[in-house]
């Protein structure tokens, strides 16, 4: 697949989804069945459309029954599937019903609340139906057939994706809402944690405690003792998952993290990534000067490189009231970046450092622990 984006001023090559992977083998074990010739490369239609022309490997036949692989290419997108092996067996059978199940890497849901039902294979629905449509393309309309996908590596490769919190256990996911792997999209990461967030509102919670990652998930658990069942990450995407508890009707959203990464939001920064926006010093730096810190601080402050290290010269000279300004602020910012679209939502926050633990919160912790337990 020869398709490129460009990002920054590079040039990236496209990809294509464990889906594309595995409508492209089931193509070629029909293929191989019908025609008693090995297949070495089949054209598939993509779930967005796009007519892709995708290597086969591993071919095996006979005269009922085939087997393929397709090796999955992200392009220049090196994701926890990019180079695995998709394989497909495809066996015809006396009903005209096409029958798509998962076999060993390939992961089973175990949970509620995500579009694969509890004890089925996790296909989701977009590729599933690329594929039945492309099998029955091929097979026509009076014969049937199982399919069988599965992943040698699934179990392994299973273990750097999300798959875990969503209940979907023993695999990895066959996926792909286009059918094509976008380098340097964001837009996946999003789907998986929008993923997540729908479970947990599908299974009947309706308050939600959203984290950037696993310092303010460890925070929530080990420091503040709740519940790691109301626990969703939200990474850098701020707005976008405050958007998603909003149309997803969460009546509560309590935002946990670093200091350092939540105090961008206090200035309306909501998506946090370092490399797009990282004011920390000058947000720090403009509040302690409302609070009257002295000049000699506020230059020490401008400094730092680190929030921490920033901590250190606040705390020594008296100005930790800070922290709870800043958290109001984002508590204010948040609930003013939704308030023009219903159902409304009450966000409250806390703020720790790795240092110094507990800085701040828009809430006396006691009550929020009879909130949230």
């Amino acid at each position: 697949m020869e398709d490129f984006i460009y990002y920054n001023g590079k040039k990236y090559r496209k990809g294509y989804t464990t889906g594309t992977c595995a409508a492209a083998a089931a193509k070629a074990c029909v293929e191989m069945i019908l025609t008693q010739e090995e297949v070495s490369a089949v054209q598939v239609t993509t779930t967005g459309g796009t007519i892709l022309e995708i290597p086969v490997a591993h071919q095996q036949f006979s005269k009922n029954k085939a087997t393929a692989a397709v090796q999955k290419d992200g392009g220049d997108d090196i994701d926890a599937t990019h180079g695995m092996w998709i394989f497909v067996d495809v066996e015809l059978t006396d009903s005209a019903e096409v029958v798509l199940d998962g076999g060993v890497g390939i992961g089973r849901a175990t949970q509620k609340g995500i579009s694969v039902a509890v004890g089925e294979a996790a296909i989701n629905p977009a590729p599933r139906k690329n594929i039945l449509a492309t099998v029955r393309e091929s097979l026509g309309e009076n014969r049937g057939a199982n399919i069988l996908v599965y992943a040698p590596e699934g179990e392994e490769r299973a273990k750097r994706t999300m798959n875990s919190n969503l209940g979907i256990i023993g695999g990895i996911s066959i996926l792909g809402t286009t059918g094509i792997v976008t380098p340097m999209s964001d837009e996946g990461w999003k789907k998986s944690l929008s993923m997540e967030l729908e479970m947990k509102r599908n299974q009947g919670l309706d308050q939600i405690i959203l984290v950037p990652g696993n310092y303010g998930d460890d925070f929530v658990q080990n420091t503040l003792g709740f519940s790691s069942n109301n626990i969703v990450s939200m990474s850098n995407f701020v707005g976008y998952m405050l958007k998603e508890t909003q149309r997803l009707a969460f009546k509560k959203v309590l935002m946990v993290g670093h200091f350092g990464k939540l105090v961008k939001v206090s200035a309306g920064i909501f998506t946090t990534y370092s490399k797009d926006a990282d004011a920390r010093a000058e947000i720090l730096v403009a509040n302690l000067a409302l609070l009257g810190a002295p000049l000699p601080l506020l230059q020490e402050v401008e400094q730092c490189n680190t929030t921490e290290a920033a901590g250190e010269l606040i705390e020594a000279a008296g100005y930790t009231q800070v922290y709870d300004v800043i958290a109001q602020k984002i508590k204010a910012r948040s609930e003013r970046f939704l308030k023009f679209t219903k159902p409304s939502v009450e966000i409250d926050v806390v703020t720790f450092s790795t240092e110094r633990g507990l800085l701040a919160a828009t809430k006396d912790i006691d009550v929020l622990r009879e909130e949230w337990r």
